[in-house]
């Protein structure tokens, strides 16, 4: 097939989708002529609500300490944090190289992400915590939903096994564990995300009171 006909085809491609967008467009505004004075104030009420819950949420989610990040003073902390708040990404540290890189991409990843609470905790004076989760190496992170790790992400094999990884690409693979809410258009690409280092044991480990 020559250059002028891929040409053609492409164009008429663009072409069509173009038109399907407009359409689109011109549904939307059409329905939205047709509403009445009573429906724009359901409308504008609904949007009300929203903006107003998001705001609680908010709200509640600063006072529990997320939007920051910081470390757990000890073992019996961790588990009031994941009992408090429905998503935590927990960095099992130790002071060398690899773990000061990964504080830098979650302090940004903290701030972005206001949904999830980031802390980080000292492996080697956490030794009950290391033992259950098997923490063997640092850093990894232990991605905690309801109270439960759900997912590790263990060294930087995950993240193209270089220290150079940028935060989007750690911003993807926690999005890939549902652990924060994100919108990228590649957050869930497979091609960008390699095979675990390691699965989660089966059945995931939940702290609930007797825990502690």
């Amino acid at each position: 097939m020559d250059h002028s006909k891929v040409q053609e085809i492409i164009e008429q491609q663009v072409l069509t989708v173009a038109k399907a967008v407009e359409d689109k467009i011109d549904d939307e505004i059409a329905a939205l002529e047709r509403l009445d004075a009573d429906d724009l104030e359901v409308l504008r009420e609904r949007r009300l609500q929203q903006m107003k819950k998001m705001a609680e949420k908010r709200s509640r989610w600063i006072a529990l300490g997320h939007g920051e990040y910081y470390e757990i003073p000890n073992e019996k902390e961790f588990f009031s944090v994941v009992k408090a708040s429905q998503r935590v990404v927990c960095h099992f540290y130790r002071e060398n190289w690899p773990c000061k890189v990964m504080d830098k991409h979650l302090a940004i990843l903290a701030k972005q992400h206001i949904e999830t609470r980031f802390v980080k905790i000292n492996a080697e004076k956490s030794p009950y915590l290391s033992e259950k989760l098997r923490i063997v190496v640092l850093p990894t992170l232990a991605l905690v939903k309801n109270a439960k790790v759900e997912d590790y992400v263990v060294g930087f094999d995950e993240l193209g096994g270089k220290d150079d990884f940028s935060t989007e690409e750690l911003e993807e693979r926690l999005a890939k564990a549902q652990v924060i809410v994100y919108e990228g258009e590649s957050s869930l690409n497979p091609s960008k995300s390699k095979a675990p280092t390691r699965n989660v044991r089966q059945g995931s480990t939940s702290y609930s009171s007797d825990s502690e």
